[in-house]
């Protein structure tokens, strides 16, 4: 998806020297410019809030419906039993 031309958007970020000079060092190291290693950076927020939603919705769940703990002592049983001897 990423060789694929998506409409943008400009957005003014006000950021400080010292930070806009080490992303630029960073940007450079990667060999790609500050623009896309903000994109990326936002890719990663959102990427990261989605896992911790996701986190969430499972804890959730747990609470509602907690684990039957017969099933867990026999898939713990089950499991000890499979485990291949190195």
């Amino acid at each position: 998806m990423h060789h694929m031309v998506m409409a943008r958007r400009q957005v003014l970020v006000q950021l400080d020297d010292q930070l806009v000079a080490q992303l630029d060092e960073i940007a450079q190291a990667h060999g790609t410019n500050r623009s896309e290693l903000l994109r990326r950076g936002a890719l990663a927020v959102i990427h990261a809030e989605h896992q911790r939603e996701a986190d969430v919705a499972l804890q959730d769940s747990y609470r509602r419906i907690p684990q039957d703990p017969t099933f867990l002592a026999a898939a713990t049983r089950l499991a000890s039993e499979t485990i291949p001897e190195w």
